[in-house]
């Protein structure tokens, strides 16, 4: 898989603070890839696609806690 690291502007995470940090995409070139965001509060917000099509998504608090998340901007493209 190839993965490309960039860091990110301040945005809205998912605790509600205002956050920059990185943004990590991984694509094995098959249908499948990770993009993951890593806030420097400490939050995270996940998507997954795999090959079939689905796609996963979350978001983590940085207190650990899943939460809700409106859809946000694809930072992938």
């Amino acid at each position: 898989m190839t993965g490309t690291k960039t860091h990110f502007a301040p945005e809205t995470a998912p605790c509600g603070r205002k956050s920059g940090g990185e943004h990590l995409v991984d694509d094995d070139g098959y249908g499948l890839i990770i993009r993951d965001q890593f806030f420097d509060c400490g939050c995270r917000r996940i998507r997954h696609e795999y090959h079939d099509g689905s796609i996963h998504l979350s978001a983590i608090r940085h207190d650990g806690k899943r939460v809700k998340d409106p859809l946000q901007a694809d930072h992938g493209s």
